[in-house]
């Protein structure tokens, strides 16, 4: 991640959850959490299953998963529609 882009409530460490990006302090996947909001479940289902998150670690889920497609180019397949 650039430098110009911190989140400070994410972290990445090889030894915790295979390098995954994780709230910080916990063992939670930020792609499990954007995997719960993208099937519908709100933010406060996502608290509720999660008692130790706060709201602002799931938006700094939502932040880190936006400032990361940010940085890719995407490439739809042959016959998507863009």
């Amino acid at each position: 991640m650039d430098a110009a882009m911190p989140h400070e409530r994410i972290t990445i460490d090889p030894d915790v959850m295979f390098g995954k990006p994780v709230i910080r302090g916990t063992r939670v996947p930020v792609e499990h959490i954007l995997r719960k909001l993208a099937a519908g479940e709100s933010v406060q289902a996502v608290l509720a299953a999660f008692p130790h998150l706060v709201e602002n670690d799931v938006r700094a889920a939502l932040a880190f998963a936006a400032d990361t497609i940010a940085l890719d180019d995407i490439e739809l397949a042959p016959g998507e529609v863009s």
